[in-house]
């Protein structure tokens, strides 16, 4: 199922690090295969993607989102 998810792009410093959204009522995904442009804390967006429940990663922060596409917001 593919979801819209507005928020913030943060660095989590857990184990290696990860890419995350924090959306807009606080739920933090971790992002899947985030691409270089979203690679910047403090960035707000919108993300397009599937959270994927058959993934799991070391830093577990939260849901994996899969990204498949994205909107920067100013």
């Amino acid at each position: 199922m593919t979801i819209s998810i507005t928020g913030v792009i943060e660095r989590k410093e857990m184990g290696s690090g990860a890419w995350a959204l924090v959306s807009d009522s606080g739920e933090t995904y971790e992002l899947k295969n985030s691409p270089p442009e979203l690679k910047q804390s403090g960035l707000k967006v919108t993300v397009t993607g599937e959270v994927r429940e058959d993934v799991m990663t070391f830093a577990m922060i939260g849901p994996v989102l899969e990204i498949k596409s994205f909107e920067l917001l100013l």
